[in-house]
């Protein structure tokens, strides 16, 4: 990289004022795309004179309560033409906080220039009760763009670790490339080796049985999933992940959402984006409460699985959940516990409550979404989940 185009970049990140100074190191002045990054960058980081909407000096934050300004749509063009995907989503989010944009997030013409964002998502979500009717269409279809970005990044790789679930326990004389037990199967075919070939010619192959997917053997996966305020992207991940395994006739799922009160979302898994605004996020926690409820759709301990989501800042009886998440895994059903997301996948969570439910032994993971196949397919082959710590960050 050349002397000017460093220049360049810097003079982009410390804004207009510092012009002088580079013109001094032989800096030139922006020009062409350079010049209009620089004016999108100076409507949100500078407080200029003109050719922006952030704040001038001794004027007062935000963006008041008038009608959308055609200005913002084009500045929200301009930025998503000159920069890359990740930068665009770091520009919009300051932009809302800097700028007071959050009254404008629901004008149509806005939504439909926004780059799909897991955080603006959240933020709508927390928002949703104050959606005008003229914007209801606009924003459902921005909520259903990042639900389709988060279906492609999960969705295949969930639905084959549901379908290739076996159990290695026990083996099936049905042959399964899927279901290959190798380890039998070489160990069992030494004798059979080609010197020749140099190879072993199996003359029998072993198969795991695959888990059946009969009413009595269906596994039953709940998700209770915390709605307090903090919790926005872990509960957009959640009901992406609860659609998806609620498409899967092997399985029988239920989702469980809870604040101080509980609210039975299982109706609502047909649609994701139904789901979503089924959420109630705000307001204070009970987890306990909501545990208790989710022990009363448990029929069959060995062929549940439990995921309790939250951040686990607990406002109700904390020594009362323990002891319930304890009775629920010594019954044996399979407990995990995930941990909240917030800011672009950083854990936030109460971290004395997650060692205490990692202490009885339930493993608590702060993984980020890619993981969560990876996750169930451990879970349902039964494999203990406490030595897993090298995939997933865990508290131990």
């Amino acid at each position: 990289m050349d002397i000017q185009t460093r220049l360049g970049r810097w003079r982009l990140i410390l804004g207009q004022e510092s012009q002088s100074r580079f013109g001094q190191m032989g800096g030139e002045e922006p020009t062409g795309e350079m010049d209009l990054m620089d004016q999108a960058l100076a409507a949100i980081y500078n407080r200029v004179e003109s050719g922006g909407f952030g704040n001038r000096a001794g004027q007062a934050r935000g963006a008041g309560n008038g009608p959308s300004n055609p200005q913002i749509s084009r500045w929200l063009g301009d930025v998503r033409s000159l920069f890359d995907k990740d930068l665009v989503t770091v520009i919009q989010g300051d932009a809302m906080s800097r700028c007071g944009l959050k009254q404008l997030l629901f004008e149509p013409e806005l939504l439909e220039n926004l780059e799909p964002d897991v955080n603006l998502a959240a933020t709508i979500l927390l928002l949703k009760d104050q959606i005008p009717k003229r914007s209801k269409e606009s924003v459902r279809a921005f909520i259903q763009k990042i639900v389709e970005e988060i279906n492609k990044l999960l969705e295949q790789d969930i639905r084959r670790v549901v379908t290739a679930a076996i159990n290695r326990r026990r083996h099936s004389p049905i042959p399964s490339a899927a279901a290959l037990d190798y380890k039998l199967t070489i160990s069992r075919n030494l004798k059979h080796y080609h010197k020749e070939l140099g190879t072993i010619v199996p003359e029998h192959f072993y198969f795991f049985d695959r888990t059946s997917t009969t009413a009595a053997n269906k596994w039953k996966v709940i998700l209770d999933i915390d709605q307090s305020g903090s919790m926005g992207e872990s509960v957009i991940y959640s009901s992406i992940m609860s659609c998806i395994l609620a498409s899967m006739s092997s399985l029988s799922t239920h989702v469980v959402a809870f604040d101080t009160s509980i609210v039975d979302l299982t109706e609502k898994c047909d649609d994701p984006v139904d789901l979503l605004f089924g959420f109630q996020l705000g307001g204070g926690t009970n987890i306990d409460r909501s545990v208790a409820y989710c022990q009363e759709l448990i029929e069959n301990p060995a062929k549940t699985l439990f995921f309790l989501i939250s951040d686990l800042e607990e406002g109700g009886n904390r020594a009362a959940l323990l002891r319930r998440l304890e009775e629920m895994k010594e019954s044996g059903v399979t407990v995990i516990c995930l941990l909240a997301l917030a800011d672009g996948g950083r854990p936030y969570y109460d971290t004395q409550m997650a060692q205490k439910i990692a202490g009885i032994g339930i493993p608590c993971f702060a993984c980020n979404p890619q993981m969560l196949p990876r996750l169930l397919e451990l879970a349902f082959r039964g494999q203990d989940l406490s030595g897993m710590k090298k995939e997933f960050e865990k508290i131990t």
